[in-house]
């Protein structure tokens, strides 16, 4: 099995979600390609290898510094068209998500989005990922002859941290770099805020905390944690936060090593978006809260009171 991982790229740096990918192929035991798309791919790709990519694929070109969709996809094809993998994988992420929906539909092929599991079956392979808000979980496969694609989903899988690999430096066709639409920039909400779906740790605020007046302290917790900060869509919807926080059905999918759900009372909308967190704190006053059906670790009480005394306790022990 041919398994081809597209790589990607912010401000000429690897996203963690890229060394995910392989470690996700590795699970698979197939023939490793990695393709990496950038203005200048060759350091990149060099990191890729040391990291079990296998052979890694290095394009440069001045088109790439940014993600552009229309752009990428045309890049992809043609490399899918000369290395003919059986299964493309990417990220969930945002970027990634967007770029798949396109890509499969330029292949013409089947696509699972926000996998959680992937396996081998024979000669193709089956995918597990989470519908209907987690009720139901859904095993795909495909028996198509063109590529399957697949968005991971982040933070399930581990960073690969070592293996072999080459680079091979590619060209594309000069029209694949050819598009209507143009990427001038990229900018991030807040300086150094950490992205809550690449977050190993997040903190995040519900209706229980009373007023936006107190989110300073769930930002001194998240900080002491080294974490991020997440909303419940109560506490966005009132205007408390920016969407971007927002975490659950209607905003973004998380997966954490640890999720502090700080005045969240747990609704299905929330919890859809947290609930594979590998370990969930809850902090509510009302003992009978959804949130603590779910969690690994619950305190009763005060968040006014609980979070501060926390964050003195962590920042006493730094």
């Amino acid at each position: 099995m041919k398994i081809l991982n597209i790589a990607l790229q912010k401000d000429g740096k690897l996203t963690a979600s890229s060394y995910e990918l392989i470690e996700a192929a590795k699970s698979l035991g197939g023939e490793i390609y990695t393709l990496i798309l950038a203005e200048n791919a060759s350091e990149l790709a060099t990191d890729l290898a040391s990291h079990g990519g296998g052979k890694v694929i290095a394009i440069s070109n001045p088109a790439l510094k940014f993600v552009n969709d229309d752009i990428y996809c045309k890049v992809i094809k043609e490399i899918v068209g000369k290395y003919n993998p059986d299964l493309v994988l990417g990220s969930a992420s945002f970027y990634g998500k967007s770029l798949f929906g396109r890509l499969a539909t330029l292949l013409g092929s089947p696509l699972a989005s926000d996998i959680t599991n992937i396996e081998s079956d024979g000669d193709s392979v089956k995918v597990t990922r989470p519908s209907h808000g987690g009720s139901v979980i859904a095993k795909v496969g495909s028996n198509t002859s063109t590529p399957f694609c697949a968005t991971v989903r982040m933070k399930i899988y581990a960073e690969s941290k070592d293996g072999n690999g080459e680079v091979v430096e590619e060209t594309v066709d000069a029209s694949a770099f050819e598009s209507k639409m143009t990427v001038k920039d990229m900018k991030v909400e807040s300086a150094g805020a950490l992205n809550l779906t690449e977050a190993d740790v997040i903190v995040a605020a519900g209706r229980g905390i009373k007023g936006a007046e107190n989110l300073p302290m769930i930002n001194d917790l998240a900080e002491s944690l080294g974490g991020a900060v997440g909303a419940s869509r109560a506490i966005v919807d009132a205007g408390w936060i920016a969407y971007s926080h927002q975490v659950g059905q209607t905003g973004k999918t998380v997966n954490p090593k640890l999720y502090v759900a700080v005045g969240i009372s747990g609704a299905i909308q929330h919890l859809v978006g947290m609930q594979t967190s590998k370990n969930i704190v809850a902090i509510n006053k009302d003992k009978d809260a959804p949130i603590f059906n779910i969690a690994n670790y619950g305190i009763v009480g005060d968040a006014l009171e609980i979070v501060p005394a926390l964050t003195k306790k962590f920042k006493e022990a730094l």
